[in-house]
């Protein structure tokens, strides 16, 4: 039984003036699958966002979100960001906050029906119990938590996390990954990092944000395997050993028979 896509990118390429950023990339991300993208500051990661949330346009090549261009799929995507400033002396509870991630299903549903979608997606982060709390008291990695909740309210087709664990304590970062691995299979889950050593051990497969060999200045992504750390929970990045291009390249036609 195939798996449908969620994500396609096809030999798509991208620069901004005077910069190539991109060049010649192509991949693809099933439905349920936990994928991390890493690369150093500055390797194109925010870009290649821009893109899937159709922000950007590509120079050449196409992208399919949902089965759509991504500008009219992207308010099936839950996102959240790596940094979100707010005014701590703004009076906002942990469920207005959350109900903020349902604007597209405001007028569609009934207050009360909101209200309950806005309690089961703290309930996945386990912060039900905080609903009517002042957000400004939450700890740093509970606010994180709650902003997993306000991307799930939507129930998106695609979950990006950009740089969750940044900043974040040992404690907050392991109940994170727990949230998380409670949605994986059922929900598509791209998280966004820098370290380029390791992985989450939720993850099941890594692409790298790569410099082109022979002084192209694009950049292009690459299928890394990834190798089990035994006490760890997490998975190394084995950036000298490339997947085979015949175990994650698929014809689109096969996939979705």
């Amino acid at each position: 039984m195939s798996v449908p896509i969620v994500l396609h990118f096809h030999e798509v390429s991208f620069s901004y003036p005077h910069l190539t950023v991109l060049e010649d990339v192509s991949f693809h991300v099933h439905e349920g699958e936990f994928i991390a993208l890493v690369g150093p500051n500055g390797s194109g990661k925010t870009t290649l966002l821009k893109l899937i949330l159709g922000l950007e346009q590509p120079k050449s090549g196409t992208i399919e979100l949902l089965g759509q261009n991504p500008s009219k799929a992207r308010v099936q995507i839950g996102y959240v960001p790596q940094h979100a400033s707010y005014d701590p002396s703004f009076p906002i509870s942990v469920l207005e906050v959350v109900k903020m991630g349902m604007v597209e299903a405001r007028g569609r549903q009934p207050k009360e029906r909101l209200k309950e979608m806005a309690l089961e997606a703290l309930g996945q982060v386990e912060l039900a119990a905080l609903a009517e709390r002042p957000y400004s008291d939450l700890s740093g990695g509970q606010r994180r938590r709650v902003l997993v909740a306000r991307a799930l309210a939507s129930k998106p087709g695609l979950l990006i996390l950009d740089e969750p664990v940044a900043n974040m304590d040992k404690e907050s970062e392991v109940r994170l990954y727990a949230t998380l691995g409670k949605l994986k299979g059922n929900t598509t889950i791209l998280i966004v990092t820098h370290d380029m050593r390791m992985v989450s051990s939720l993850t099941d497969r890594v692409f790298c944000i790569d410099a082109h060999k022979e002084g192209k200045v694009g950049r292009t992504v690459v299928q890394h395997m990834l190798q089990d750390v035994e006490g760890d929970g997490n998975k190394r990045v084995l950036h000298d050993i490339e997947i085979p291009a015949d175990q994650c390249q698929y014809p689109r036609e096969a996939d979705n028979e």
